[in-house]
C-alpha cells in the first residue's frame, strides 16, 4: 500500500489469512483511563488503546492531576488523584473523542472546581444536551454553547436521580453512574434497549458496587475507587473490519487472540452469521467481568446472503454499520437498515458518506432519513473515497476496496489513527494478492 500523509491506496486482494493480536479496545481503555484518574492507588494497564481518543481521556485525567506514564511496550500507569480532582489550569482538550467528554462531565460534575472541555471541529458539532439535561436533574451546573461543545461546568453537590435514557447511548448512562457514584442517594438508568455494559463493568472492577435488572443500572452514591492492574481486551470494533474483509473471501482464514467478546459488543458476529460467515470462539476468558477469547472466522463457500438490521439491533451495531453497509452490494440479497438516525450525528453524517462513496463506487444505494437500502449482487469498482475525516468511514471503504476492480484511493486516511492508527499495516499483512 503506497501511503502519504492524507491518502492511502487500496489494491484488490485473493484472499485474507492470517493471526491477528489488536490494540486494546477504546471503550473499555476509555472507562479504565478515567476511573484510574479518579481512583486511589496506582493503576497499570497493559494493551492499552493506541488511538488519539483514549490518549485525550488519558490527557484530560493528567491535566486533572493524575500521573501518567506510557511504556513503549503499550502499557500505562495512572497515579491517582485519590477522589478529588485539582483545578485544571487550561480547557480540558477532548480532541475529537465524544466518549472522553460525555464520560468526563459526568465523572466532573460533583468535584468542587469549574472546569471547561473544549474539543475539534468536529467534536465541537457533536450533541452535547443529552448528557447535559440528565445530570442538570441531578443538581448539576452545565452551560453549553448552543447545544455543543465548549462544556463549562461548575461543580457542586449532586442528588441521585432515576432516568430514562430517550436515545440508546452508553456514553450518557456511563456519564450518570460516574455521577451517581459521586452523589448523594441511589442513581438509576434505564434502558429501552440495552447497550454496552463497559461502563458498569469497569466500575465494578475499580471496587464499586452496582447492581444490574434486565432493564436498568444501579449505583449509590458515596463509593470510592481502587486502583486495579489488567490487561484491556483487543477491540472488537476494530475487528469488527477485519471480520467483514475475511467475510468477502470463500477460503478466508483469519484468527484473533486476546479479543473483547462482551455480549453487548458482540452482536457483529451474530450478524456475520446469519449472512453466512463461520465464527468459531475457541476459548473463553473472565478478565475483570470482560469476556476475553481467541476467534476464528471463515467466509461462507457460496457467498454471503442478506439481512435488516433495524431496532434494538441497528442500536448495538451503531459503530458497525458503516462497513456492514459498505460490503452490502458483495452479498446476495443485499443489506438494509433502519432505525440508524445516530449515525447522522457521529464523527460525519455516516448514513449521507456510505450512501456517496458507495456510489462512487458504482452501487446503487438507496437513502432514508434513518439508514440505508444496499441492493446485493453489485460490482464494485475502484474510486475516490471521501473519508471526511471520519475514521470508520475510511476503513470502511478499505474493506469494500479489497473485491473491487481496480484500485482506491482512501482521502483522509489519516483519520484512522483517531482510533486505530495500526489499521493499514495490519489489513496488509492479512491480505494475500
Amino acid at each position: 500500500m503506497n501511503e502519504t500523509l492524507t491518502e492511502q491506496i487500496i489494491r484488490p486482494a485473493r484472499n485474507i489469512n492470517g493471526s491477528l493480536r489488536l490494540p486494546g479496545d477504546k471503550s473499555i481503555s476509555h472507562r479504565y483511563a478515567l476511573l484510574g484518574g479518579l481512583a486511589e492507588g496506582t493503576t497499570r494497564l497493559a494493551n492499552f488503546s493506541t488511538g488519539a481518543d483514549c490518549a485525550s481521556s488519558l490527557g484530560c485525567v493528567e491535566a486533572l492531576g493524575a500521573e501518567i506514564t506510557r511504556s513503549e511496550d503499550g502499557g500505562v500507569e495512572i497515579k491517582g488523584v485519590g477522589g478529588r480532582f485539582a483545578a485544571p489550569d487550561a480547557p480540558l482538550d477532548c480532541g475529537n473523542s465524544g466518549s472522553t467528554m460525555r464520560m468526563l462531565s459526568g465523572l466532573l460534575a460533583p468535584q468542587a472546581h469549574t472546569f471547561t472541555l473544549v474539543g475539534d471541529a468536529s467534536l465541537s458539532r457533536r450533541p452535547m444536551e443529552r448528557v447535559r439535561k440528565p445530570l442538570m436533574q441531578m443538581g448539576a451546573e452545565i452551560e453549553l454553547t448552543e447545544g455543543h461543545a465548549p462544556v463549562t461546568i461548575r461543580g457542586k453537590a449532586l442528588k441521585g436521580i432515576d432516568y430514562t435514557t430517550p436515545v440508546p447511548s452508553a456514553q450518557v448512562k456511563t456519564a450518570l453512574l460516574f455521577a451517581g457514584m459521586q452523589a448523594e442517594g441511589t442513581t438509576t438508568v434505564h434502558e429501552s434497549v440495552r447497550t454496552r455494559d463497559h461502563g458498569e463493568l469497569a466500575l465494578r472492577a475499580f471496587g464499586a458496587n452496582v447492581e444490574r435488572t434486565l432493564d436498568s443500572v444501579s449505583i449509590a452514591g458515596g463509593q470510592t475507587l481502587r486502583a486495579i492492574e489488567a490487561v484491556v481486551p483487543g477491540d472488537i470494533s476494530s475487528a469488527a473490519f477485519f471480520f467483514c474483509a475475511a467475510a468477502l473471501f470463500p477460503g478466508s482464514n483469519l484468527i484473533f487472540d486476546g479479543l473483547g467478546m462482551n455480549p453487548t459488543r458482540a452482536t457483529l458476529c451474530d450478524v456475520l452469521t446469519a449472512l453466512g460467515a463461520h465464527i468459531g470462539v475457541l476459548n473463553l476468558e473472565d478478565k475483570f467481568g470482560e469476556l476475553v477469547g481467541t476467534v476464528q472466522i471463515n467466509a461462507p463457500k457460496d457467498g454471503m446472503t442478506g439481512t435488516t438490521i433495524s431496532g434494538g439491533l441497528a442500536a448495538q451495531l451503531i459503530d458497525e454499520l458503516p462497513v456492514l453497509a459498505a460490503i452490502a452490494p458483495y452479498t446476495a440479497n443485499g443489506i438494509r437498515i433502519r432505525d440508524a438516525k445516530e449515525l447522522r450525528v457521529k464523527e460525519s453524517d455516516r448514513i449521507a458518506l456510505v450512501a456517496k462513496n458507495l456510489r462512487a463506487m458504482g452501487a446503487e444505494v438507496e437513502e432514508f432519513e434513518d439508514g440505508l437500502d444496499v441492493p446485493g449482487g453489485q460490482p464494485l469498482r475502484g474510486a475516490v473515497i471521501d473519508a471526511g475525516g471520519d475514521h470508520r468511514i475510511a476503513m470502511a471503504f478499505s474493506v469494500a476496496a479489497l473485491r473491487a476492480e481496480g484500485e482506491t484511493l482512501i482521502r483522509g486516511a489519516e483519520s484512522a489513527a483517531i482510533s486505530f492508527p495500526e489499521f493499514f499495516t495490519l489489513l496488509d499483512r492479512v491480505c494475500e494478492r
